[in-house]
């Protein structure tokens, strides 16, 4: 017997649901319930808080619109008036609006905070306090996570009921990612990283591709390259775009059946595109929750199938044993030895003055992301030959750019400092036989 005829059925919750709900979710093609839908909808549709950690691409949205679409239907009495019901925003927006005299919100009886694993790493924190300390006492409060995380705690504290219900899809489970993702990284010396790249997305020319950088710099060059002087289909998007084109790149990217994304971590949380083939971190994560998200946009529902690889540089190899302390076991991919002549194309690109600005701007946006790791003595700044970095955005010599660019010039010598020390301190590679 399959894994999803195992699972309950919608139908199974008749009893708490109402007839148009259940009709709105077998017309979205879903049957039966995901683990976590199962776990948390019996309990959030009577009304109670929830708290539910479970991981990128279970089903975690699903359970809890349907209660919030619920509740609505059951204030409401079959018969929508005027105004708005639901309001999805982050909470510096959703504070801003509350602390003007037209936003009415005295009759919120419902608050959802998703990805709450995020909300104080994106410093929320004091907004997060003072929209919970305005809105009304009694309501429901869900929270929901695909990583734990200690900072949630005092969250859980302050927003919601003492009777709230934990649920954790993650406990006592061998593996941090989904049964049918496929995984693995690959090892590519610096300066052919560029080289690599192409052949990955010729290789992969027949699927939908996620591919993912450190900067909107390096996306914006790569796009740049991979569509306009190698006539590969690639789409982009990425923080400096505005609202309109990265809505547009999105329903794009959902429509086609086979094409390149390239994106920044803003791609990396709450986009359900179907049918994705492959996730590329093209560059690395900062840590293993963003890796645990990036790699959660394929393989997303009951009894699908995904691939994900992870590109490294050789001084970056260590980086695997600090995944798989994190229950994420990845494979090694092979490299390739041969790649095409990108030469031509490189000449042809850099004829344009302007790409060679933008070459040099992703060079610079490289750089910067190697401060916002925490892995120092795996992704150390020290250890990056420049020259051949230069040479992976296609740069016949090291351009005049700082090497410690994303160091505060106040604090510079001590980070120099600590990155040397860290290099001195490395523990030594744990599977250096393999290799």
């Amino acid at each position: 017997m399959s894994e999803e005829k195992t699972r309950p059925k919608f139908k199974s919750l008749r009893d708490k649901l109402s007839k148009t709900t259940l009709k709105a979710i077998k017309n979205m093609g879903f049957k039966h319930m995901t683990a976590v839908q199962a776990e948390v909808l019996p309990t959030a549709l009577d009304g109670r808080d929830v708290v539910a950690t479970a991981k990128t691409g279970s089903g975690k949205t699903l359970a809890f619109l349907v209660p919030v679409v619920e509740s609505i239907s059951k204030h409401l009495m079959d018969s929508l008036i005027t105004g708005v019901h639901i309001v999805v925003a982050t909470p510096g927006r959703l504070f801003d609006h509350m602390r003007t005299k037209e936003f009415d919100y005295t009759h919120v009886n419902c608050l959802v905070l998703d990805e709450a694993d995020k909300i104080f790493q994106y410093g929320f924190e004091e907004d997060l306090k003072q929209i919970i300390g305005r809105l009304p006492r009694i309501r429901q409060t869900m929270l929901f996570s695909a990583t734990e995380a200690e900072t949630t705690q005092a969250l859980i504290k302050s927003a919601m009921k003492d009777d709230v219900q934990s649920i954790n899809m993650s406990e006592d489970n061998t593996r941090a990612t989904v049964e049918g993702l496929k995984q693995g990284y690959a090892i590519c010396e610096t300066e052919y990283r560029l080289h690599w790249l192409h052949k990955l997305l010729k290789k992969t020319v027949s699927f939908k591709v996620m591919v993912f950088f450190s900067s909107c710099k390096s996306v914006i060059f790569h796009h740049e390259f991979f569509s306009k002087y190698c006539q590969i289909a690639v789409l982009c998007i990425h923080g400096k775009m505005n609202q309109a084109d990265r809505t547009a790149t999105i329903t794009n990217f959902y429509n086609a059946k086979n094409v390149a994304l390239f994106c920044t971590d803003l791609a990396a949380r709450g986009l359900d595109i179907p049918a994705v083939d492959w996730i590329v971190q093209f560059d690395p994560p900062a840590d293993t929750n963003e890796y645990i998200h990036r790699v959660g946009r394929t393989a997303r529902g009951i009894g699908a199938a995904g691939n994900a690889v992870l590109l490294l540089r050789p001084e970056e190899r260590d980086f695997v044993d600090y995944l798989q302390d994190a229950k994420i076991f990845m494979d090694k991919f092979e490299s390739w030895n041969r790649y095409y002549n990108l030469q031509p194309k490189l000449d042809a690109a850099f004829s344009d003055p302007n790409f060679h600005k933008l070459a040099v701007d992703a060079m610079e946006g490289y750089i910067r992301s190697f401060e916002v790791r925490k892995l120092k003595h795996v992704f150390n700044l020290l250890t990056l030959d420049l020259d051949a970095a230069a040479r992976s955005f296609g740069l016949k010599e090291k351009p005049d750019v700082d090497i410690h660019v994303g160091f505060n010039k106040k604090h510079r010598p001590r980070k120099r400092q600590a990155a040397m020390l860290a290099v001195q301190s490395a523990p030594s590679t744990k599977h250096a036989t393999r290799l």
